[in-house]
């Protein structure tokens, strides 16, 4: 059960008017005199994916654009002369798409108590953001959400024709300049003098959310056959953004990167236990009846007890596959494992099962029929239990180790690339880890962490941070700069966002 977050109430102090001495001199403090150092933020351009859009519970809308981290990072480069910084700003609030007047993304989440208990919705209405009326871009936050670092330099990722298809992006369709342009393109046009770059998360992140359904790239360096869940080669990544830092910094441009975070510490994949699903006594008695010739194959085809006269499985591989509950609350669920071996060739009914184990991660979303009844007429028809959830639903320990390896060889890049550019780095990924190990103590007391629906780092969707979780990383933005080109940026108080919408 989600609740909501508690937020830590403000102290004020006051003074009787009899406490102050009439001849009292009022201090002042001398303001602070910001300075960019030898930065230059006359004109910053920011360049990424949803992180930089300010995408935020499960879409985009007005008030998550205003809470992106480079339209804070815009207002400290306002203290020491840095000028305006465009958005390509929603049509609304609520955050949904059309596309020729038919939607073709929900709307932004929220907490709803209609079930008795916090449960995430999308928020109701009709969103006004038609994606084929251009904005007229180029803006100075080119954040397109869902792009991969190759897709900065397509040409037609904004074409407009390619959304229904699939062949373009519907963010960028409505702010590019042409139906060939790039998103590099347009940002090199806007002629920064400073310029953020964080991009690279979904190169790995498709991956993960789709419970490893996609496909480990390593070795294939042709983007163009990559699918949307794949791991992209690190050596793609390398070349596309090698390709945007040298063409933002063609002009002299200073700028900081960031690397990525550790995909697999998100709410997204640690939210939902892998024992979640309650029984009583008769009901786990049928289900073991039901299971029972089904683990008996399994212990037959580890032995030479068995038609083809030699063990096909392992004894530790037979018992890791061995299915069985009991009466209670915490009964794992049953789950699809591609990485076991193969019987289905010798029996259909063999199919690769396994219960999880507290190393799987099931994704978020399947905490809305986990435990459901697939047929309402039959007790023992429970998803998740008599019916195995499908392997997009949960990701592996091998899958984990796939994807793992992806974030360290992206981040080698990412860091390589910023010494040979001279560029400030950010490390998101230690900032992850502090979130969700320590979390973040505010100015009030109260600590910012990555716990879903409480913790006030993420937001609803359990990928993308929330307002506060996007101002603590522009701290970790301004922080770097101000290390790097020695400027003084106050950087921003996370207390002034939000760490949860409440409609």
């Amino acid at each position: 059960m989600f609740s909501l977050l508690a937020l830590s109430s403000l102290v004020l102090i006051s003074c009787q008017e009899d406490d102050v001495v009439a001849d009292d001199p009022i201090v002042q403090e001398d303001p602070v005199n910001y300075t960019s150092g030898s930065a230059d933020f006359s004109n910053y351009v920011s360049i990424g994916n949803s992180l930089t859009a300010g995408f935020s519970d499960n879409a985009l809308f007005i008030s998550g654009q205003e809470a992106s981290f480079p339209n804070m990072l815009a207002s400290n480069f306002a203290l020491a002369g840095g000028g305006a910084f465009t958005q390509p700003l929603m049509a609304d609030n609520l955050g949904g798409l059309t596309l020729g007047g038919n939607p073709i993304s929900g709307n932004r989440l929220i907490l709803s108590f209609a079930s008795g208990s916090p449960t995430p919705v999308p928020v109701s209405g009709q969103g006004s953001t038609e994606v084929s009326n251009n904005v007229g871009g180029p803006f100075n936050n080119m954040g397109v959400p869902g792009a991969k670092s190759y897709h900065l330099l397509a040409p037609g990722y904004g074409n407009v024709a390619g959304v229904a298809a699939g062949l373009a992006n519907p963010y960028y369709a409505r702010m590019a300049t042409a139906a060939d342009a790039t998103v590099l393109g347009d940002a090199a046009s806007v002629g920064a003098t400073f310029f953020s770059l964080w991009i690279g998360n979904n190169d790995v992140l498709g991956y993960v959310v789709s419970g490893g359904s996609g496909v480990d790239q390593i070795g294939n360096l042709d983007p163009s056959t990559y699918g949307g869940s794949d791991i992209s080669d690190p050596n793609v990544v390398a070349g596309s953004i090698d390709a945007i830092i040298q063409t933002m910094k063609a002009n002299g441009a200073d700028g900081v990167i960031a690397n990525i975070p550790d995909v697999l510490t998100i709410p997204y994949l640690n939210t939902v236990p892998h024992n979640p699903v309650p029984l009583d006594a008769a009901t786990a008695t049928l289900l073991n009846g039901a299971y029972a010739s089904y683990n008996q194959a399994l212990l037959a085809f580890a032995t030479d007890q068995n038609p083809l006269g030699t063990p096909l499985i392992s004894m530790e591989e037979a018992q890791q596959r061995t299915i069985s509950f009991e009466a209670g609350e915490t009964n794992a669920v049953v789950i699809i494992d591609e990485d076991l071996t193969d019987l289905t060739a010798i029996s259909p009914a063999l199919i690769n099962m396994r219960q999880a184990t507290a190393e799987d991660k099931l994704v978020l979303p399947s905490s809305a029929f986990i435990g459901t009844l697939a047929n309402e007429a039959d007790p023992t028809s429970i998803n998740g239990v008599a019916i195995p959830l499908a392997d997009n639903w949960v990701l592996t320990p091998q899958e984990q180790e796939t994807a793992a390896s992806a974030v360290i060889a992206f981040n080698a890049v990412i860091s390589n690339l910023a010494t040979a550019y001279d560029l400030a780095l950010v490390d998101a990924n230690s900032l992850l880890l502090e979130l969700n190990s320590t979390g973040f103590v505010l100015a009030d007391g109260s600590v910012v962490t990555g716990t879903f629906g409480t913790g006030g780092g993420f937001s609803l969707d359990g990928v993308h941070p929330s307002p506060r979780g996007y101002a603590i990383i522009a701290n970790a933005f301004v922080e770097a700069i101000n290390a790097k080109f020695q400027s003084n940026l106050p950087g921003v108080n996370p207390l002034d966002y939000t760490g949860l919408y409440l409609e």
